[in-house]
């Protein structure tokens, strides 16, 4: 609604700068005619059945955050496999990841207004005094700005919204005194500091004892900062300076959010991933709305929404135009380059733009919202859970999946739009997966890889700020909630800020500077959300009817025409030539090469993408040889299967792939290294033997424990504190001979993943293993025992092969997992008294943004997943380290050389300023 006058929400008449409560209460009535609508096409879930999943997450909730005060706290977060806190500094550094840590008890102020939601209203008065009590905002760290603003500010401030609506009502926190809100202006007076820069972009990190000064701070030389780093700042420093009036918090999110527009590439009107914070030069120009970029777009339309600035809607309409012309594909959005955005820069999309569809729902835009949506439920099914990134042909690119709530929460803005029961039976197969393949005893975690269901030691905070909220609101009906929760807008965390503060303290000049930078097309921006007879259509088969051909896009096949055909601009000329068709022998094929680039700019483009295909195409080929990663998976009391472990496979020994799982007990071998006769062979017959890896070759460990009458074995890392979580994998080798008599299952596991076990051997005595490609459903009548039950069967998970690169190499035993990934080229060492390793990174692709390179055909046409080359390598003989693979590699690299001219030429391109 603008704030030049009326207008009507939802086709509903609203008068002249209504309060945004009455805006709200417009808008709420509306859905509930646009809802009757569609449940009139489908039967409803029962009240009950409602009731009953609403109680198990308040159930899963109280699991996660109960074994977080009771083992973590006052610790940031907790790590649910091993039942501790995670404490910055005291456990291997993860990178970036870290950067959210900032011994200031993360995961309970993350936690603080779900507490309400979840109507757990003592508990929210104990963790309010707790905060008070115990949390120091002065320590001596470095932290991301980005994600101490939207986790712990943005916490501080739902915290201090919700604890007055209680204070008000006149039941709870009738001691409250705004102290909350007092934490927050200490510490958006510590993130300041960030923003000393020519640009009024924030740098990406700040000590929070020390500022940016140097040396104590040890941060302040950075010179990129991520798009929605610098521009997810508006919904909280503005309510900040609504609540407390001191108005320097919204003038320098604003600034940024200004420099950010003024620095759009003109002609597409789209951003890029990361800038200069002090040129702002774009460093990174691909754009997309997935990582880097997506909650950017997000506080444009929400900052519209909390402080009534027309500005901000008018920038949210001009890119939302820009997204849907260029990177939306239904179902797919594809990241493209800013300064040539018909031209799609990677083949595959991440986990993070599962909020898109959402923000769609907020913009009134459903059509696109459904479709999306219904690709990545279906990508959901396949996998059980969203991999952190996955191919146009919808296989797993990274295979992480750290609980992320951006799904559920589109899932629940589409039901709030809709009413479509569709969608509560999504929120059940979440609720489902959750606890049958996340949920260990001390809380729910992260999945290590999707494909073998193996766990990471994470939980992260932003699973209890935003998950459970949206799976509760998702089936609670409105007096199950003890406020109105349409009298608030929800942050890019899900904390809760009320609508009121667009009427408080305004005193920031609200100049309308979109204008200045761009003619606008009016036609774009619709001041009203759409009528609901024309969004909500009175067929209440609509919705299925757009979900209808989505429902084999991830399975074997792929719907006609999901991508886009360029007709625009190549009516009438053949389809361009794909990297996988190429033949050298071809004079057809040749020809095309020698016109690319040299003829417009269309066969430039051509030629850039022919070049990424084979390059993608070669490092593909090179990876057939690779196996995937196994899984160690804990079978007996009391963790029944829910601890599942990453290990890596042996290249000797019975193939898990293709032979049935091996269980059994475990038991630690005499001598544990394993390196000569065992003498204790009546311990480990007929169980899985223990064994330290080093002082002699994998296979002779395994031939050993074979011979003492050992069904399989685990070799354990030595290097003490080595973990699959921040190393590559190792994939055992043979030791030069033939391997043929070893017919047990090898599997290996780093230090953190076998004390696991040793630590459960030593507590219960008797501990009960599954080595498998992937982890197995659990036992129904344990799950029914021990945890609340799953009613559907669980989805077939992926066989795929792992997309990680790997080296092979024949290395001394005490080289580290780090030292042997260093080199990418394969050496020969001695293999006198050592082990032979091959190295599997698992983030080695990172390197190369697209290194799938199969998508769909721009003619529709699709490829079999089962006759991949990568499915094929499963079956070939994988005991001889040295077989070749040249057979299956076409060469490519005296056609790359020809074309480095060109390839500058394409770089040159990139700098442009089109």
């Amino acid at each position: 609604m603008s704030e030049a006058g009326g207008g009507r929400v939802c086709g509903c008449p609203v008068p002249l700068r209504a309060p945004w409560s009455l805006v709200a209460a417009t808008a709420a009535l509306c859905l509930v005619s646009a809802t009757s609508v569609w449940t009139a096409g489908a039967a409803p879930m029962s009240r009950e059945e409602k009731q009953k999943l609403g109680n198990q997450v308040l159930e899963m909730f109280d699991h996660a955050y109960g074994n977080y005060m009771e083992h973590a706290y006052p610790a940031d977060e907790l790590m649910p496999l091993t039942c501790r806190g995670r404490v910055r500094g005291q456990e291997p550094s993860r990178g970036d990841v870290d950067d959210a840590l900032g011994k200031f008890s993360l995961t309970l102020i993350d936690s603080l207004d779900t507490l309400v939601v979840l109507n757990k209203t003592k508990e929210f008065e104990d963790a309010v005094r707790k905060v008070l009590r115990d949390v120091n905002l002065d320590n001596d760290v470095v932290v991301s700005v980005f994600e101490t603003n939207i986790r712990v500010l943005g916490g501080l401030l739902g915290g201090h919204s919700l604890a007055i609506m209680l204070r008000e009502k006149g039941e709870y926190m009738q001691w409250y005194n705004d102290e909350l809100l007092h934490m927050a202006k200490q510490l958006g007076y510590k993130l300041l500091p960030a923003f000393n820069t020519t640009s009024g972009l924030p740098y990406p990190r700040i000590n929070l004892k020390f500022g940016i000064r140097k040396p104590e701070a040890r941060t302040g030389t950075e010179t990129d900062t991520c798009t929605a780093c610098a521009g997810t700042l508006i919904l909280e420093f503005a309510a900040l300076s609504r609540f407390t009036g001191a108005t320097i918090f919204e003038e320098y999110a604003r600034k940024a959010l200004d420099f950010l527009w003024e620095k759009r590439q003109r002609s597409s009107n789209l951003v890029g991933v990361t800038i200069n914070i002090h040129t702002g030069d774009w460093v990174r120009k691909d754009s997309g709305v997935g990582a880097g970029i997506d909650s950017y777009y997000e506080y444009l339309l929400k900052a519209y929404v909390l402080l009534g600035d027309d500005s901000f809607l008018e920038r949210f309409n001009t890119h939302y135009d820009a997204i849907m012309r260029y990177i939306s594909q239904p179902p797919l959005l594809l990241d493209v380059h800013i300064h040539k955005p018909m031209l799609n820069a990677r083949t595959w999309m991440d986990a993070l733009l599962a909020f898109f569809p959402g923000l769609q729902v907020l913009k009134g835009d459903i059509r696109p919202a459904i479709e999306t949506h219904e690709m990545l439920y279906q990508v959901i099914k396949k996998h059980n859970f969203l991999p952190e990134a996955f191919t146009t042909d919808f296989r797993v690119h990274w295979a992480q999946h750290p609980l992320r709530p951006e799904f559920a929460e589109s899932t629940y803005f589409l039901y709030k739009a809709t009413g479509d029961p569709y969608y509560l039976e999504v929120g059940k197969t979440l609720i489902e997966n959750l606890n049958k393949y996340a949920r260990v005893p001390c809380g729910f975690a992260a999945m290590k890889d999707v494909r073998t269901g193996s766990h990471e030691d994470r939980m992260d905070s932003f699973f209890l700020a935003e998950m459970f909220k949206y799976l509760y609101l998702l089936f609670a009906d409105k007096e199950d909630i003890i406020f109105d929760i349409e009298d608030y807008i929800f942050t890019t965390e899900a904390h809760l800020l009320p609508l009121w503060l667009s009427t408080t303290n305004q005193s920031i000049s609200k100049k309308n500077t979109t204008s200045e930078y761009t003619e606008l097309d009016d036609s774009n921006f619709d001041w009203t959300c759409p009528n609901t007879q024309i969004l909500f259509p009175n067929d209440p088969l609509y919705a299925q009817s757009i979900r209808e051909p989505l429902k084999n896009v991830v399975d074997k096949s792929c719907p006609r025409g999901i991508i886009r055909v360029e007709e625009n601009f190549r009516s009438g000329t053949k389809p361009p030539l794909r990297a996988r068709d190429f033949m050298a022998t071809n004079p057809e094929h040749l020809e095309i090469l020698k016109k690319m680039g040299a003829a417009s700019s269309i066969d430039a483009e051509d030629g850039l993408r022919f070049m990424q295909e084979m390059i993608e195409l070669s490092s593909q080929q090179q990876k057939e040889q690779q196996l995937p990663p196994r899984a160690v998976q804990i079978v007996s009391h009391p963790f029944f299967g829910r601890v599942v472990l990453t290990a890596g496979p042996a290249q000797f020994g019975l193939d898990l792939s293709k032979h049935r799982e091996t269980r059994g007990f475990v038991a630690s071998s005499k001598p544990y290294n394993g390196c000569s006769e065992l003498t204790n062979p009546e311990a480990v017959v007929g169980k899985i033997a223990l064994i330290q890896r080093g002082q002699c070759m994998f296979a002779e460990k395994a031939r050993n424990i074979q011979n003492a009458g050992a069904i399989g074995g685990i070799v354990i890392d030595d290097n003490e504190g080595s973990s699959s979580d921040t190393a590559p994998l190792f994939q055992m080798a043979g030791d030069g001979k033939d391997t043929d008599d070893i017919k047990i299952p090898m599997l290996f596991l780093f230090s953190k993943e076998g004390s696991i076990i040793l630590e459960a051997l030593r507590e219960y005595e008797e501990v009960e293993v599954l080595l498998s490609d992937k982890a197995k459903d659990r036992d129904p009548e344990m799950e029914n025992e021990e945890q609340p039950s799953s009613e559907s069967d669980s989805q077939n998970q992926s066989g795929e092969q792992s997309t990680s690169a790997s080296q092979e190499f024949d290395l001394v035993d005490q080289e580290s997992p780090e030292e042997s990934s260093l080199d990418s080229h394969p050496e020969s060492f001695s293999q006198a008294d050592a082990d032979s390793a091959v190295s599997i990174s698992p983030v080695e692709q990172t390197s190369h943004p697209t290194e799938n390179h199969e998508t769909p055909s721009l003619d529709g046409e699709c490829t079999d997943l089962e006759n991949q080359p990568q499915e094929q390598s499963e079956t070939e003989e994988d005991s001889n380290p040295n077989v070749s693979w040249g057979k299956k590699v076409q060469p490519i690299d005296s056609i790359l050389a020809d074309w480095n001219e060109d390839i500058e030429a394409f770089e040159m391109m990139e700098k442009d300023e089109l």
